[in-house]
């Protein structure tokens, strides 16, 4: 209740009530300790009389700053056993969780890693090669061949269990404890869904559960839009590390220890 009041004062008892779900008698009962404890000061509201306005005591602003101390010495304490890429990966999985419980209502997306390779796939991988007129383009076979081999790993993404989206994760044997990251696609009427993030998410998690360094990438200058997540999601300018014909960008993301 103090950081509430504290985050947005001053804060009124209906809101208060609004925002913590609370009912009104056990509102009233903690602001009338809270207010003998001399941590939430009272006035009356000059919009409206019947309304009190909430806001922190000097006493309650300590108590508040001393609440969020101990609060991120215990954060401290669970995060600091863990190893970088598990840090990587919590802070993923913690982005995932957010995009979930954003507060627009949303259809439902799961995220799925493909044991082999479907038509579901194939067709998205199709409708890929299409939009950014790829040259090098690998065929059904290929593509089947290298998830058999374990050198092509796919995620598929499904709005309203209908996929939408992939994402893929290829070895990279020129550069040590590196993957590249391929074939990002999100089919246009399923964009603005943070279908992206989600599937980088879930590639990054699982090339650092294997022990990978670093996420590769290459792209175009006129994929603003792509370049755009890239950055936000960490990937950084780096020289060029293969023969693609067609990138003019090259990033890369560091994941792992």
């Amino acid at each position: 209740m103090l950081y509430e009041v504290g985050s947005k004062p001053p804060q009124t008892v209906s809101s208060l009530r609004r925002t913590l779900s609370l009912d009104a008698g056990y509102i009233s009962r903690l602001l009338t300790l809270l207010t003998r404890r001399n941590l939430i000061c009272h006035a009356v509201s000059k919009n409206d009389g019947r309304e009190k306005l909430l806001t922190l005591s000097p006493s309650g602003e300590q108590t508040l700053a001393e609440l969020n101390e101990k609060a991120s010495r215990q954060i401290e304490r669970l995060l600091e056993p863990l190893s970088r890429s598990q840090r990587v990966a919590l802070v993923g999985s913690l982005a995932r969780v957010r995009s979930i419980l954003s507060t627009a209502p949303k259809p439902p997306i799961k995220v799925i890693r493909l044991g082999e390779v479907d038509d579901d796939a194939l067709r998205l991988l199709s409708e890929y090669y299409d939009a950014v007129s790829v040259v090098q383009r690998d065929t059904p076979g290929e593509i089947r061949k290298m998830t058999r081999h374990k050198a092509l790993v796919i995620w598929l993404a499904y709005l309203q269990e209908k996929a939408v989206g992939c994402v893929a994760l290829r070895t990279l044997p020129s550069i040590p404890f590196a993957g590249e990251c391929k074939r990002l696609y999100v089919q246009p009427m399923a964009r603005g869904n943070g279908i992206a993030n989600l599937l980088l998410g879930d590639l990054e998690a699982f090339a650092c559960s294997k022990g990978l360094r670093w996420v590769y990438l290459d792209t175009k200058d006129d994929l603003k839009t792509a370049i755009a997540v890239y950055r936000k999601r960490g990937y950084r300018s780096c020289k060029r590390y293969n023969d693609n014909p067609q990138a003019t960008v090259f990033l890369r993301k560091r994941i792992g220890t």
